[in-house]
């Protein structure tokens, strides 16, 4: 597996480290997988800060794709650079149809514990590439999820993909979080990702970028921290994680933003 895909690991522990707390998020698949496959991470990849940062970070957007779901149960979700994530259990798509997409190896090692039907399936796809997109059904509006994907992408490619997406489907809804520019600096001399080999990152500050290469309508940015959310940590887990994870510096390194196709 090469070092990108190795990345997926560490958002698969955070996730199944507050599963099994009890707290911000309930990720049983996240569990069983991490206890079969996962392996030792070091530094600041085994955080139990980051690890309550990746389950906050998986929630948001579970509760984004529930309530675009509510809205467009017409639709197809296509989530690009899945990892071994379970989003499709946790909101209960039973009955849309859902693409998870990532590298072969992922996929390959994803099919050990998810089973296709005529809902689910996976995709074998490089998102620095878009011919694989023409192999999905053409439908009138797809959900994009792309979650701890968007650094991994030049600014390029990242604009190529969005706009292929955007003129292959009548009408999109995209949530991608981002990197900034001071964080994909930062992320060459100290980064979580580094702990798994992986070292080579892009940021997006301007938001209006994606609006002039790809066609998208800027919504929205969202919070990768509520207070809601926060107020699940108690003590000392709670005041720091309020202002240090989730305080001023942290929006300078990391954002959340919501798309769509305008129509």
């Amino acid at each position: 597996m090469n070092e990108v895909n190795k990345t997926m690991y560490i958002p698969l522990y955070g996730k199944a480290a507050v599963s099994k707390k009890g707290i911000i998020l309930q990720d049983k698949k996240a569990e069983k997988i991490w206890e079969k496959e996962g392996f030792p991470l070091k530094g600041k990849a085994k955080s139990k800060w980051l690890s309550y940062y990746m389950g906050m970070r998986s929630a948001v957007f579970d509760n984004w794709v529930k309530e675009k779901l509510a809205e467009y149960p017409e639709t197809m979700v296509l989530h690009i650079g899945c990892g071994m994530d379970s989003r499709v259990e946790r909101v209960e798509a039973n009955d849309i149809i859902w693409y998870d997409v990532d590298f072969p190896d992922v996929i390959t090692e994803r099919r050990k514990y998810y089973e296709e039907d005529k809902y689910y399936h996976m995709l074998f796809a490089d998102a620095r590439k878009t011919e694989w997109i023409e192999k999905l059904p053409c439908y009138e509006h797809v959900i994009v999820i792309m979650e701890g994907i968007s650094m991994y992408l030049t600014h390029e490619e990242l604009a190529t993909l969005l706009l292929t997406i955007k003129n292959y489907f009548q009408n999109v809804n995209l949530l991608l979080d981002c990197y900034t520019e001071l964080a994909a600096k930062a992320s060459k001399y100290k980064n979580p990702i580094k702990e798994v080999g992986a070292s080579v990152t892009s940021g997006l500050d301007d938001t209006s970028y994606l609006e002039k290469r790809a066609g998208l309508k800027f919504v929205a940015e969202h919070s990768l921290t509520p207070q809601a959310m926060i107020d699940e940590l108690h003590g000392f887990e709670h005041w720091f994680f309020k202002h240090i994870m989730a305080g001023s510096m942290a929006k300078k390194l990391y954002r959340l933003y919501e798309y769509n196709s305008g129509k």
